[in-house]
Formats: C-alpha cells, structure tokens, sequence
C-alpha cells in the first residue's frame, strides 16, 4: 500500500512538472508570435503613368522589408509588417474608392497616393476614419492646407517648387516671353499656377496660357499657337508621359524655346520619350536634395537597383514615409494611429532623402528644390536651393 501511494505522488509530481514546462513553453512561444500590421500603398499601377507607381510601389516595398528583417517589437510583440498595395489608376474617383477599400481593410497608415489630383479627396476619407496618410510626391499645397491632422508629406510642396522654377527661369536663363502650358490636373495646375505668378514677380510675360490633359500625346495645336506668340522658354506643368512627346513635337515643329518642366518630367522616361536629341538641354526641377546629396542616397540607390532597376523618380520618397511611419510607432509603442499621431507630428527622423521634421501642417520642414538639364542623355544637377546636405 505504502509502495502504491509513493507511485501516486511520483505520478502527480511527473504531470505537474509536464504541465508547468507545457506553460512555459507556450509562455515563449506567445512572445515569439508575429503580429501582422498591414501598411496600404497606393499608387498608379496602370496607365501611362505605371512606370512611377510601379517605382512608387518598390520603395514602399523596400523599406517594409528592412523593416521586418531588424525584427522591430511594438507593445510587447515581434511585428511583421505587410503592404496591401492598390491601383489609384491617377484618377481621382477611382482613388476615392481605394482609400474606403483601404479604410475597410483597418489598415495602420497609408503610403500615398502618388497624384495630388488622387491625394488630395482621398484625404478625407483617411481622416474621417483616423488613419494616418504620408504622401511621398504630392506637391499641391492645397493636401495639407485642409486642415487634416492626419496628412503629412516629405517632398517640398509646389508653392516653393513654383516659386524657384519662375525665378530661375527669369533670372538664371534670362527668358523674357513665357508659354505656360498644363494638363489641368491638381497637380500640374498647381504647378503652372506657382510657376506664372514667380515668373512675372521677376519680370517676367505670359504671352500664352494653354492647357491639355493628363491623358493627351498630342499637341500640335496648342504648340502651333505657342510658335506664333515666339515666347523665349515653354513651361509644363505635368507629367512624363505628356512631356516627354510634347517637347519632341517641340522640335519637330522647329520651335526654338527652353524647355521648363517640374518634377513630373524629372525622369529617365521623360527623356525616352523625347528622344535624345530632343530632351538635350531641356529643364527641370525636383524637390528634394540630389541623390548623391542626400544622406543615404548612394547607398539606397545601390541596394534598390540591385532589387527592382533604374530608380524613375519618387521610391526614396516613398522609402523615408514608411521608415518615419514606423519611427512614430516605435516611439508611441503602438501601431494604434490614434497612439503614434501625436508622435509622428513632433518626430525628428533621420531618412535616406532628409532629417525628416513637420510643420503645424504636415508639410516636411527645411525642404530643398534642385535644378536639373539633360546633358548627354542623362538629367545632371545644375544647383539646389534650400536644405541642408548631410555628410556621411
């Protein structure tokens, strides 16, 4: 009897033991699980401006994975974070419509959009349900004027943009008489606008306004009015798509003038559309610090060549709204929006483009604008005017 009661207690004593390890390993099994935070990407996939949303897309990208592979922990758990990326197609209804499909899917911040013409209604729909939106490349600066608590952007707006364009053009190329065309989107309007009213501040006149759509390849009617008024520079406030072609028919309808155009033709596409030798000498500008200028320009661009190609315009952008997104959740200790709101407007973040800071509005602060031409095929850095350049 005696030796059957020890075999009890020994039994007792063996599962009681078994279930205290069970516990702890299910202890450390729950601090190693993941939590999935999705982050929403929006952008043009499609269209003739896929080329950009596509660049857009693979810097949001990038920055998601160095994310994950530093294994950040928030609130206590190893968080995992996954883009859920959509199709804006540049087009502001059907950007309307994302930015719900985003709101419905709770995601924990936006990436976007590309367009201030799908930034800008999208907007709202973010703030009327507290998530927080970071805009890479939207310039209008009507995005942050709305008085929306959740709207930042870290390029220089188009009010600075506007303002360098038109003096550099009066001032630095010594142009008298100025076209102006644009492609009446949010945009490149905005743009135009900036650009006409810098312009003749410094002296300079309008001998035409015209204007196309974001959509258009040809423009031989406009430009055929343009050639009669033989204004000295054409500026364009649009994108690649409209630009590259537009100063190709330039050319080829023997017109003489500078060629202006804003960071929407800042890229190597712009210049396959023109052709070499008619993109040769063409101006233009792009918020922002060179990239051999920014902080961690060079390496970026090693590292996202190597992944996706040629960088086309606004991935590094895109790469600087995630890591300050994320920043803010580490600082605040949540993934709530509600929670890091509060830190992200007061952050101070190191990124690959700029020391990341915001206004009362949410517009990046010390912001450069650079001056490109093409020179032998390629956009080369003429000067940049603002900023501060970090060495490394």
């Amino acid at each position: 009897m005696k030796q059957f009661t020890i075999s009890i207690l020994a039994a007792i004593a063996l599962a009681t033991t078994l279930t205290a390890c069970e516990k702890n390993e299910t202890g450390r099994a729950g601090q190693n699980q993941e939590k999935s935070i999705q982050i929403g990407a929006v952008q043009p996939l499609t269209g003739p401006q896929s080329h950009l949303g596509k660049d857009n897309e693979n810097g949001t990208r990038l920055a998601l994975d160095d994310a994950n592979a530093k294994g950040i922990v928030i609130g206590g758990k190893k968080i995992r974070f996954e883009m859920l990326s959509e199709d804006d197609q540049a087009d502001p209804r059907a950007a309307t419509i994302v930015a719900q499909k985003m709101v419905d899917a709770q995601v924990s911040g936006i990436i976007g959009h590309l367009n201030s013409g799908t930034t800008i209604p999208a907007s709202k729909i973010y703030f009327d349900a507290g998530i927080v939106q970071i805009s890479p490349s939207a310039t209008n600066p009507k995005y942050t004027e709305q008085g929306f608590k959740t709207a930042f952007r870290v390029m220089p707006n188009d009010i600075q943009q506007g303002k360098v364009l038109g003096e550099f053009a009066v001032k630095k190329l010594a142009v008298r008489k100025i076209a102006i065309i644009d492609d009446r989107t949010a945009y490149g309007q905005g743009l135009a606008d900036q650009f006409e009213k810098a312009a003749k501040a410094a002296g300079g006149e309008i001998v035409s306004r015209e204007f196309t759509t974001d959509k258009s390849t040809d423009f031989m009617a406009i430009l055929t009015t343009i050639k009669g008024k033989k204004a000295d520079l054409v500026f364009f406030g649009g994108m690649d798509a409209q630009g590259g072609p537009m100063l190709k028919q330039i050319k080829s309808l023997g017109i003489q003038s500078i060629f202006l155009t804003g960071d929407g033709g800042s890229t190597p596409e712009f210049i396959k559309l023109a052709g070499l030798s008619a993109a040769e000498g063409a101006y233009s500008s792009l918020p922002g610090l060179p990239l051999e200028k920014m902080p961690g320009g060079l390496d970026f661009a090693k590292r996202f060549n190597a992944k996706y190609g040629e960088i086309q315009l606004y991935a590094p952008y895109c790469y600087d709204a995630v890591s300050v997104l994320i920043a803010a959740m580490q600082k605040a200790d949540s993934t709530d929006p509600a929670r890091y709101l509060p830190a992200l407007a007061t952050i101070t973040h190191e990124g690959v483009t700029a020391k990341i800071s915001f206004d009362e509005k949410g517009d990046i602060r010390n912001g450069a604008i650079t001056l490109y031409q093409v020179k032998n095929g390629k956009w080369a850095v003429i000067e940049t005017i603002g900023g501060t350049v970090t060495e490394r």
